[in-house]
């Protein structure tokens, strides 16, 4: 149900008594928005967007998915490492492949938790968190994973950050500056080194962006890590890998099972890695 009425008439004892009776009886709301309305008044009445609408239908229609009751955590974009208050180190990660497994993962029935430092159109009723740098989302994939049944490692983390972040803005004028470069957290080592101890997450997927011996450098990952699967991502050609929406990828397993999928979009990239985690929980 998606309301759009004035502020006062939502707001009402008898209009809440009807929603709530209405969400009790299993009923799914979406809105209404906040903002400027017809009589003047600013507050909660708006109509949401049709696309907020869809997100919203097609989260229910999930809800008895393969994954219903399920706890995936999928991390997407490029971490963002500060030189100074201006500049940054980063990467070309748009984040668009993340987005896409946490959405592939929702529409699957699961409890999506998508720790991201892009902002693009998310999965209704996702936990969303915001990240920046590496150790920042460290943090936050080690809490939401604490309880975790699938972690879906999408994001380009930055191997290595300044040492020490200028606070003031570096000026030109005081010629090249010497920036001092140390590495960051290995999450998915540290994450790794969490399950062991506690058994958390049940299951662990990496990404593996290559420009050359893709398959030897994903599968060497894939053992080092201790990770379930590894997407071993063809970065090398220009319809595949960083901002565009379009992947070539090939799914790496532990017992050295190698599974290639030719060009297709982001969307159905996602959708395959999710199928492919399904034989693991299904009859848990």
């Amino acid at each position: 149900l998606a309301p759009a009425m004035d502020a006062g008439m939502f707001e009402h004892p008898a209009t809440q008594a009807s929603v709530k009776l209405l969400k009790d009886r299993g009923a799914v709301f979406i809105g209404p928005a906040e903002g400027h309305l017809a009589s003047g008044l600013v507050g909660p009445g708006r109509m949401v967007s049709p696309a907020e609408v869809i997100a919203a239908a097609r989260w229910a229609l999930s809800r008895k998915g393969p994954l219903a009751g399920k706890k995936v955590v999928v991390t997407a974009g490029g971490t963002q490492e500060p030189i100074d208050p201006v500049r940054l180190v980063t990467n070309r990660s748009s984040g668009k492949q993340g987005y896409a497994v946490a959405w592939a993962a929702q529409d699957a029935g699961a409890d999506v938790t998508l720790i991201t430092t892009v902002n693009l159109p998310a999965p209704c009723f996702a936990k969303i968190i915001a990240v920046q740098t590496a150790d920042q989302m460290h943090r936050e994939v080690k809490k939401a994973t604490a309880d975790a049944d699938l972690l879906v490692m999408a994001a380009a983390v930055a191997d290595f950050r300044p040492a020490r972040a200028a606070t003031d803005k570096i000026k030109k004028e005081k010629g090249l500056p010497e920036i001092e470069m140390e590495p960051t957290i290995d999450i998915l080592q540290s994450i790794g080194e969490e399950r062991e101890k506690h058994g958390w997450p049940k299951r662990v997927v990496g990404f593996a962006a290559e420009s050359r011996d893709l398959l030897d450098n994903a599968a060497a990952k894939l053992q080092r890590k201790r990770l379930d699967m590894i997407v071993a991502n063809d970065i090398s050609r220009p319809d595949a890998g960083f901002e565009v929406d379009t992947n070539r990828v090939t799914f790496l397993f532990p017992d050295g099972t190698a599974i290639p999928l030719p060009k297709i979009s982001k969307e159905e990239v996602a959708e395959a890695v999710i199928d492919r985690t399904l034989v693991w929980f299904k009859n848990s």
